[in-house]
């Protein structure tokens, strides 16, 4: 929540159909994002997808392959495992190669670690077995257990993910003989032709997205360039500290966030169906904004207003509007404040016509009260 410093953990309840209508949500992943927005829309969100970064294979898998080959001529003493999807892809451009069984033949006698649940997955999917998972599932965590655990002086393996830490691998390569590294994938910025992240940086700075999910900290990073590029990033940063929710998958995720002053909610089991939850349940139970009119219980929730049990989808305008009346409570807003609220280079007239069809669309007389010379307000 904003002014918080440190990320959100809330248990995930069971999920109920509609609990998303109105709401809005932004979502920067590229691999498994249809799981996401299948979950959303079947709950009454709008998605706005807008991967950040896209996985890259290499269009000829030389280099894997030529790493790979070391790695089975080396037999390393520990091999780490960093992702359930890097190491089934390994071992696939492996097979396909013709250097399968050679692969986990040199692995026979490996000590090898995992990172976390989806890791040791992909290495039992390959006949072989772990010898442990890191504490925190991380890789930081899972170097920190090689360090602490096993002698100096080894030959380590490790599958690296979309983008390499190269801290982490700078802490083994001072204490082992050598470190090996194989990376199946690796994750790349999207091109200037696609303009999703642009319209999603425009939309999170002008409050209209209620949500953003990351699924990864170079994500995070990602968005954060392209607002750079826009020269939007104190509006961006702004909007994700107060009015935007940022929900991350765990704490690698969260934390270029935290860095940035954003407070993300994250689930407590560091999954993708956890996350789903979490928001789920975070946007019901906190991001709707309630307010006792003459005229009825008024709910914002999203981009729907429900005034008594009539629901009403309303503009980015109308809508800006309407939150900064119903932020007052029954307070008069002035005019200037009332303008400054709608985005872009509004001026009075541009807040007069939006108001004018708010009201309309309202279609309840008194709801919102002029009051002379000074601004308007809820008929609270």
């Amino acid at each position: 929540m904003p002014g918080a410093t440190e990320p959100i953990e809330v248990a995930a309840p069971v999920l109920r159909p509609n609990q998303l209508d109105g709401f809005r949500i932004g979502v920067t992943s590229d691999r498994r994002s249809s799981d996401l927005i299948d979950a959303f829309e079947r709950r009454g969100a709008k998605v706005m997808h807008a991967p950040t970064l896209r996985i890259a294979h290499s269009q000829q898998d030389g280099p894997l392959l030529d790493d790979t080959r070391t790695l089975i001529i080396a037999r390393p003493d520990i091999l780490l495992a960093t992702t359930g999807y890097g190491v089934r892809r390994w071992f696939e451009v492996a097979e396909a190669d013709g250097i399968g069984s050679d692969l986990t033949d040199a692995f026979a006698d490996t000590t090898i670690l995992v990172r976390g649940p989806k890791a040791r997955g992909g290495i039992r999917a390959t006949g072989l077995n772990d010898s442990g998972m890191s504490e925190s599932e991380t890789t930081a965590s899972l170097v920190d257990k090689v360090l602490a655990e096993y002698p100096p002086g080894l030959v380590v393996g490790i599958q690296v993910h979309g983008a390499t830490d190269e801290v982490q691998l700078d802490r083994l390569r001072a204490v082992h003989q050598q470190v090996l590294v194989v990376a199946p994938y690796r994750w790349i910025a999207v091109d200037d032709s696609d303009e999703r992240v642009y319209k999603l940086v425009e939309a999170i700075c002008s409050r209209q997205l209620d949500c953003v999910t990351f699924t990864s900290a170079p994500a995070v990073h990602a968005l954060f360039t392209a607002a750079e590029g826009m020269e939007v990033y104190p509006e961006l940063i702004a909007a994700l500290q107060t009015q935007v929710c940022a929900a991350a998958v765990g704490p690698v995720t969260s934390a270029p966030l935290i860095a940035a002053g954003i407070a993300p909610i994250q689930p407590s089991r560091f999954r993708m169906g956890a996350l789903i939850r979490l928001v789920c349940e975070h946007l019901e139970q906190n991001m709707i904004e309630r307010v006792e009119t003459q005229n009825g219980l008024v709910q914002l929730r999203g981009s729907i207003v429900q005034v008594g049990a009539e629901r009403t989808q309303l503009p980015p305008t109308a809508l800006a509007i309407l939150r900064a009346l119903v932020r007052a409570r029954g307070a008069v807003v002035s005019r200037e404040d009332l303008t400054l609220s709608l985005a872009g280079d509004s001026d009075d007239h541009a807040m007069e016509v939006s108001l004018s069809r708010l009201r309309q669309t309202l279609g309840t007389p008194g709801l919102v009260a002029t009051v002379v010379k000074r601004g308007y307000r809820l008929n609270v």
